[in-house]
């Protein structure tokens, strides 16, 4: 199909959470017919798409029959099922990312074996295949476990300090890192469409919630030399080109007192760290991965200002029907912008939203974020 009737392509998307949600807003703007396919039928996505379809992604004969009707199929989460995902490849239905660069980030092992072939540093680890292999590696401690498969937002991360430590880890095949003593922890937003075109996004500052594992503070731009700028959009250059992926790629980073930059992991979609681009920046990083996507030109990732984003996330304490305090406050303050993501019920920690504060006065945003952190809460 030519460029010119790019429009008229039937594009799905695996999963319909806030990332479908954001990625829909895009994707209108390009009138394109969407698909989407989610097991939730309360889903972010279900009041928004006409053709959204409740079904497992993980499922190969939902996701095979679910994309034979499309031109093209995305991805809003990694945990899909990769063979329904070849199948439709070979038949001739573009898939992006590639079933394959899918199916490797998928397996943290996998991987840390492609940033070992690759020279691409990282920290030092050992492959375990169940937790009582852990005994073998004390002298590794203080470590953290991730679960080689299904682990993200938090989830199938484990802290190893001592062996005492050791009777909560978990018990399936995992990876076991050192531990890295780090002063930032860094994302990069890359993009690559089929001719092989590239663009990064600014490098940002992620702040974590120690309790969820979860971001709850993004800065950008990142507070970092311009040399760490230059190495930390270089690196993640190498890793797509050495991929040949297409869409969009984040590259989460942590930089030590030293000055070294070490590659954490991979997220091959739109990513957490770059939801600030849809007021910041003069594209979003939605309408990035659909350039690329249909293989248009990228666009500029030129900031319009400064951002601070603030992870919404569920009150501790909370578990039922959510209600907003202090949505009243919000709207009187310039340059803040919410995001809800539509979800009926809160949880602790549960991701409910997101808020992007814009000012050329980094400082000043980052207080304002602050402030609204302590004011605004979902709860019950």
């Amino acid at each position: 199909m030519s460029k010119e009737n790019f429009d008229r392509q039937k594009l799905g998307i695996l999963g319909g959470g806030q990332l479908g949600l954001m990625f829909i807003q895009a994707a209108m703007n390009y009138g394109l017919e969407l698909f989407i396919l989610d097991p939730d039928p309360n889903a972010s996505c279900s009041n928004y798409c006409k053709n959204f379809l409740t079904g497992s992604f993980l499922d190969e004969e939902t996701v095979y029959h679910f994309g034979k009707q499309l031109d093209i199929v995305t991805i809003e989460i990694e945990n899909v099922n990769v063979n329904a995902l070849k199948r439709l490849e070979k038949e001739g239905v573009k898939v992006f990312p590639q079933p394959h660069i899918i199916e490797l980030i998928q397996d943290k092992g996998l991987q840390k074996q492609f940033f070992i072939d690759h020279s691409i540093p990282t920290a030092p680890f050992v492959f375990i295949d169940a937790k009582n292999q852990l005994n073998d590696f004390s002298s590794m401690f203080p470590s953290v476990m991730k679960s080689r498969k299904a682990g993200y937002d938090g989830r199938g991360v484990y802290n190893v300090n001592a062996e005492a430590d050791i009777i909560h880890a978990f018990d399936v095949p995992s990876i076991l890192e050192k531990r890295v003593e780090f002063i930032k922890e860094l994302s990069v937003l890359v993009a690559r469409n089929e001719r092989g075109e590239i663009k990064t996004f600014d490098v940002v500052e992620m702040e974590f919630n120690s309790a969820a594992n979860l971001v709850e503070y993004l800065i950008a731009p990142a507070r970092i030399s311009e040399k760490i700028e230059n190495e930390a959009r270089e690196l993640a250059i190498t890793i797509i080109e050495e991929l040949k992926m297409v869409g969009l790629l984040a590259v989460e980073l942590f930089l030590t007192a030293e000055g070294i930059l070490i590659v954490n992991e991979l997220a091959p979609r739109p990513h957490n760290s770059g939801h600030h681009t849809i007021e910041a920046n003069y594209v979003s990083q939605y309408e990035q991965h659909l350039r690329a996507i249909l293989d248009l030109h990228l666009g500029s990732t030129k900031a319009r200002t400064n951002a601070v984003m603030l992870n919404v996330l569920g009150e501790p304490g909370f578990d039922g029907p959510a209600r907003y305090q202090g949505i009243e406050l919000l709207s009187e303050m310039e340059g803040v912008y919410i995001h809800l993501y539509g979800k009926k019920i809160t949880r602790p920690n549960r991701k409910m939203g997101h808020i992007t504060i814009i000012n050329f006065d980094l400082d000043a945003a980052y207080v304002t974020a602050r402030y609204i952190k302590e004011n605004f809460k979902v709860t019950t």
